[in-house]
C-alpha cells in the first residue's frame, strides 16, 4: 500500500484526518486513502464559518467523477475557516490531501476525542483490504 499516512496526524475510521494547530484549533481533511478511492475530485463543499458541528456529523461533501461522499466531523466545535480554494480547485484534495487540500478549521467545544494514531490507522487500512 503506497498511501501516505503522516505520523503527526490523528485519524478516523471514516478516513478523516485531524491536525492540532498551535492556537488550540484543529485542521481537518480527508486522507490520502479516501481521495485515492474517490478518484479525481470535481466538486467540494465545505461547511460555513460559524457552523456548530457535532462529533460524527456530516459536514462537507466531496464529489468525484465516480461518486459523492459525505465528510464527517471528527470533533465537536465551531467552524472557524473553510478552505475556499477547494471551490475553484477541488483537485487540491487529490494532489495535496494533507496540506493545501485541508477542508476546515474547527474551534473545539471540548477536549478532542481519542482518535486513531497513524499506526492504528495503517493497521485499520490493512485489515480493511
Amino acid at each position: 500500500m503506497s498511501e501516505q499516512v503522516p505520523q503527526d496526524l490523528q485519524y478516523t475510521k471514516s478516513h478523516e484526518w485531524v491536525r492540532a494547530l498551535p492556537n488550540g484549533q484543529v485542521e481537518v481533511g480527508i486522507t490520502d486513502h479516501a481521495q485515492s478511492a474517490l478518484g479525481d475530485l470535481v466538486f467540494v463543499e465545505v461547511p460555513q464559518v460559524d457552523r456548530k458541528l457535532a462529533l460524527g456529523e456530516a459536514c462537507a461533501v466531496v464529489e468525484s467523477v465516480k461518486a459523492a461522499s459525505d465528510v464527517y466531523s471528527p470533533v465537536a466545535g465551531r467552524v472557524v475557516a473553510g478552505n475556499e480554494d477547494l471551490s475553484q480547485k477541488p483537485e487540491l484534495l487529490n494532489s495535496d490531501p494533507y496540506g493545501a487540500g485541508w477542508l476546515m478549521r474547527i474551534e473545539l467545544d471540548a477536549k478532542a476525542p481519542t482518535l486513531l494514531s497513524a499506526g492504528e490507522y495503517q493497521q485499520f487500512l490493512k485489515e480493511s483490504e
